[in-house]
């Protein structure tokens, strides 16, 4: 039985796959506002439905039921699409979206890598965030889960570790023992805002689709949201002495990777724990709001 039901084929050329499923590590929301960023621009089409009842776990993403006055008006259930579009440049673009299966890895991973070699994808690129010891005074980096070396640009974090994996790094593994170069672009997020909206890491993402992939894709709107965001945190950073300490060691440990030899800058001290800041951080914001 197919894992799919395809809706259109559309006529594109040479689109960049990007991956961008709910349900695995997201800090700050950087992928899941990046996603919705590139669905208001690039108002994109469905391709693809796959069979939610064989991949997901309706226990856990339950259907919302639409009451009116009491009446059932109608079930709205998860999904995962493939959906396809295009940038303002024409560059065309296939979007993996909803949530990530709960079931059938294998077998959804090598239909959405066939989905990728039918419509002629030329590269696959994941999004998502995670939590870092990094300062919010500094541009956001982004690390790099890549098919093969000479696809990660000058300037991009490299890790050497195991680590759990999702459902996007199977499908870009996928997609490179077949011949398509793929890599996963993951936001750094200061750890100590990683539970709120974090929309510089969003930003960050939309750029790196430009580095990696030549897609042009802007949001002046989480521009906007991202020049308030750092008002707000630095507003309540400046009203403790131990948080503005431990920015500004952050700060040394963060520049310091730019000099031969200096070592990590985050002195003998200890250092808030995240929890802590971010505790403070949703307090202060209910209170502006």
């Amino acid at each position: 039985m197919s894992l799919f039901e395809l809706v259109e084929r559309p006529d594109l050329e040479s689109p960049v796959l990007i991956l961008a499923l709910d349900g695995w590590i997201d800090a700050g929301l950087g992928a899941a506002n990046a996603r919705a960023a590139l669905l208001a621009s690039l108002a994109p089409s469905t391709v693809a439905l796959f069979d939610s009842d064989q991949l997901l776990d309706h226990r856990a993403r339950r259907p919302t039921m639409h009451l009116v006055d009491g009446v059932v008006d109608g079930l709205t259930w998860p999904t995962v699409e493939l959906q396809a579009a295009s940038d303002d440049e024409g560059n065309d673009v296939l979007l993996l979206v909803g949530s990530e299966p709960d079931h059938a890895w294998r077998a959804f991973t090598r239909s959405v890598v066939d989905l990728a070699l039918e419509f002629g994808c030329r590269m696959v690129v994941g999004l998502g965030a995670y939590p870092a010891p990094v300062p919010h005074t500094r541009p956001t980096k982004l690390a790099v889960t890549a098919g093969e070396p000479s696809l990660i640009a000058h300037g991009m974090v490299r890790a050497t570790l195991d680590v759990p994996a999702g459902v996007q790094a199977a499908i870009e593994r996928r997609a490179t023992d077949v011949g398509v170069p793929a890599i996963g672009l993951w936001a750094q997020v200061p750890h100590y805002v990683a539970a709120m909206p974090y929309p510089a890491a969003s930003i960050a993402l939309l750029e790196g689709l430009g580095t990696v992939a030549g897609l042009r894709i802007d949001s002046p709107t989480l521009r906007d949201e991202m020049n308030g965001t750092r008002e707000r945190i630095d507003s309540l950073i400046g009203q403790n002495d131990e948080h503005v300490r431990m920015v500004q060691q952050l700060e040394a440990a963060n520049d310091s990777e730019h000099t031969p030899g200096a070592g990590t800058g985050l002195g003998a001290g200890p250092l808030p724990s995240g929890d802590e800041l971010a505790a403070e951080l949703e307090r202060f914001l209910r209170e502006q709001e």
